[in-house]
């Protein structure tokens, strides 16, 4: 198996505060997985993991390969340093490269009930699906 190091793909998270309307608001905490269910408001037809393993950590599925990588700031803060990945082929691979630059456009993240939502300041949205474990 070989490993793609992706360059400084940097993902912003900073989440907004819970308040009394809305206590299911918060932050995604360590050992949470979720799944892609639409990107900038369209279901997706591949399959994308994204998972918080243990603090610092982040890791998931990507339509072809799997991934992995530090998250250097602590949570509400939220910045990857590069990410590996291996390197299968298969046919959804611009699905992959996709979800990779969504990833690294996105600057803030909310879980509000059981989605977790990824944005970013030009309006993309990333959302995903809590997986029970």
């Amino acid at each position: 198996m070989r490993i793609l190091l992706f360059p400084a793909l940097t993902l912003v998270l900073a989440a907004g505060a819970c308040n009394a309307e809305d206590d299911m608001t918060g932050l995604p905490e360590a050992g949470s997985a979720w799944t892609l269910a639409r990107l900038d408001g369209a279901a997706i037809g591949a399959r994308a993991t994204l998972t918080f393993p243990e603090p610092g950590q982040v890791a998931g599925e990507a339509p072809c390969n799997s991934y992995g990588g530090a998250q250097l700031d602590a949570l509400p803060a939220f910045r990857l340093g590069p990410l590996r990945a291996t390197r299968r082929a298969c046919p959804a691979l611009a699905e992959e490269a996709a979800y990779f630059a969504a990833l690294a456009a996105m600057t803030r993240a909310e879980v509000q009930g059981e989605t977790l939502i990824l944005s970013s300041p030009d309006g993309r949205e990333m959302a995903f699906d809590r997986l029970q474990p």
